[in-house]
């Protein structure tokens, strides 16, 4: 092909085949672990896979690989890295007939030979026989929390109780009737990946029960403010409990950030879970309960809890939001009011200033012609006295009146000159 690729064709196409089924065939044990593993310790925990298989004469999972299955004489090692968390799967020939009769102290040897990815948060132990050598298998487990069901075909059966045996393991017991090897690979790994998705699944309900307090005590100071939002009049007033909201909402956020993930993966894992169900198509044993009648029992109560927590911090975020609006446009308005005060103020104030200017003005004119007829009325008292047609009085006096006339000229147009150059309106 000379076409271009597209440079996710690879990956894309590949996602698909990244977690093969592997066909198997009873007698079988199945260890299967996963470790909570975030950015850091997955790279280590990948360095370390890689040189735990490299020193078994394999190469080893390259850069980007998120899945790698080695075989060794006796035993059988899956290793896959998801989101969140990091799986081991051991798979071991084990030709005991009685379920779970070799202690797992002995089948996880290999598994201590690795350090250990992260916090372990699911062990299963997974036991593939025979029907014929199931024996009296319900006695294996809690009669209350029995979980027994076989698949629509009838060619298999399964039964767990969900409870951590004295060794830590949960155990599952899968009895063949009639599976092909690559069913049994498929039927096998659904049940470790419902167990394994199920648990994650629970991470969400201590989170809930942590934030059911807090969200409870922010409800409640909502109404409060809400409440006081109907009595309270002024810009100080309302400022303070604006104030009081915006820390509420503030720790409500602050909550929300950091479970917003946590109940995120909480959904995932439930619609994988449900997924799983559907596909092992359970026909009941007996009064014995299925894994489906089994998780609506006692799982979906819990995941409920989580959505409805997230629920509830999303619909209280609107209601802050809202009441927050209501409050920033009470403010608003009690700020445009006091500037219309303001402005009122500085009004009447610039009109006192243009009063007191223009009797300044008027003191001015009159103290201007003073000195003015003065300095002339030295000048008139030094000419002789037949300089003059009329009396110096007289001339003082008639110089007087053209003097304050032309003085109070001169002022208004000094005063329209700058009225002219100040923007129209400026003095409002």
């Amino acid at each position: 092909m000379n076409l271009e690729p597209h440079p996710l064709r690879g990956a894309v196409l590949g996602e698909v085949h990244a977690r093969p089924f592997a066909a198997i065939s009873p007698p079988l044990r199945i260890l299967h672990f996963a470790f909570m593993t975030d950015a850091d310790l997955a790279a280590r925990d990948r360095q370390a896979f890689g040189e735990f298989v490299a020193a078994r004469g394999h190469r080893g999972p390259d850069a980007a690989s998120r899945h790698y299955r080695i075989a060794f004489p006796d035993s059988a090692l899956r290793w896959e890295q998801h989101a969140e968390f990091t799986t081991y799967t051991w798979e071991f020939a084990n030709h005991d007939r009685a379920p779970f009769a070799r202690p797992t102290g002995e089948l996880q040897k290999l598994m201590q030979q690795l350090p250990q990815p992260g916090p372990l948060l699911v062990a299963a132990d997974l036991h593939l026989l025979s029907e014929a050598d199931g024996g009296d298998w319900q006695k294996l487990f809690d009669p209350t929390s029995l979980v027994a069901f076989e698949t629509e075909s009838g060619d298999a059966r399964a039964a767990t109780d969900f409870l951590a045996a004295s060794d830590g393991f949960v155990r599952l017991l899968v009895l063949d009737r009639g599976m092909s090897p690559l069913r049994a690979g498929i039927f096998v790994q659904q049940l470790l990946e419902l167990e394994t998705y199920r648990t994650f699944c629970l991470l969400g309900l201590p989170e809930a029960q942590r934030l059911q307090p807090v969200v409870r005590r922010i409800e409640q100071s909502l109404g409060e403010i809400t409440a006081e939002m109907t009595k309270t009049e002024g810009l100080t007033a309302n400022k303070a409990l604006l104030q009081r909201l915006m820390a509420v909402a503030g720790e409500l956020e602050a909550g929300a950030s950091q479970s917003r993930f946590r109940f995120g993966a909480t959904r995932a894992y439930a619609e994988i879970v449900r997924a799983r169900l559907a596909s092992l198509r359970e026909t009941p044993i007996g009064d014995h309960q299925t894994i489906a009648g089994f998780m609506d029992r006692r799982l979906m109560p819990a995941i409920r809890t989580c959505f409805s927590m997230q629920d509830r911090q999303a619909d209280l975020s609107a209601k802050l939001m809202h009441a927050a609006n209501l409050l920033r446009t009470r403010v608003d308005i009690d700020v445009e009011e006091l500037n219309g005060d303001l402005l009122k103020g500085m009004s009447e104030s610039a009109r006192m200033q243009l009063r007191l200017q223009q009797t300044v003005e008027g003191l001015s004119i009159a103290a201007i012609s003073y000195y003015v007829a003065g300095l002339l009325g030295y000048v008139l008292e030094i000419l002789p006295e037949d300089a003059l047609p009329v009396g110096v009085k007289y001339v003082k006096a008639a110089m007087i009146v053209a003097i304050v006339a032309v003085i109070t000229l001169i002022v208004l147009s000094i005063r329209r000159r700058h009225s002219e150059q100040v923007p129209a309106g400026r003095m409002e």
